[in-house]
């Protein structure tokens, strides 16, 4: 197997084929849509998730670069950022940079230790860390992520998201003290598969 990563124009072709669709859906968001894009059908076929792990972390890599901070983890809301952030760290791992993940229980865990996130045995208090998402559309499941992640006492300033619906997400992030990169607009999806 060649070790070397797609390239961004290959891990389109995988979103296009695996993740869009023409149909009518109601987004988290509760709007109506008729684009579909469903990630998590990329980020767990074995090419998507070593594309996605290496274009993600070169998007949280510009975040640390604009920002000038260092992300300590990478993480977000289950069950979308499950597969990123798990593909993220490996990547980094291989590059030779400790980048734990960690995830965000959309319900704390019900039995054991009740917590809401997992992972932290690798972070300390006060780190700072980049969420992954998967698409945004206006921004509320990383802004709530965000907040549990805060209320945990993590520092989160940046969003490394696949696709970018262009529906106010990328502004309400910012606002929530994100800095956001994403690799794909929808409206290039949508425009490519026509």
């Amino acid at each position: 197997m060649d070790p070397s990563p797609p390239d961004r124009a290959r891990l389109f072709e995988l979103l296009r084929s695996l993740s869009f669709s023409r149909q009518a859906v109601t987004l988290a968001s509760g709007a109506q849509s008729g684009l579909y894009v469903d990630c998590k059908q990329t980020a767990l076929h074995p090419e998507g998730a070593w594309a996605l792990g290496h274009h993600l972390l070169d998007a949280v890599e510009s975040i640390e670069a604009r920002t000038g901070r260092e992300a300590k983890a990478v993480g977000g809301m289950s069950i979308g950022a499950d597969p990123l952030a798990t593909a993220v760290s490996l990547v980094a791992f291989m590059r030779g940079r400790h980048l734990p993940a960690f995830l965000v229980r959309k319900t704390p865990k019900s039995h054991g230790t009740a917590v809401w996130l997992e992972g932290m045995a690798n972070l300390s208090p006060g780190a700072g860390v980049v969420l992954l998402e998967d698409v945004i559309t206006t921004g509320g499941s990383t802004i709530k992520a965000a907040e549990r992640v805060r209320e945990e006492g993590l520092d989160p300033f940046g969003a490394a998201v696949i696709v970018d619906r262009e529906a106010g997400g990328r502004d309400a992030l910012g606002a929530a003290g994100l800095e956001v990169e994403a690799l794909y607009t929808l409206s290039a999806l949508a425009r490519e598969s026509s």
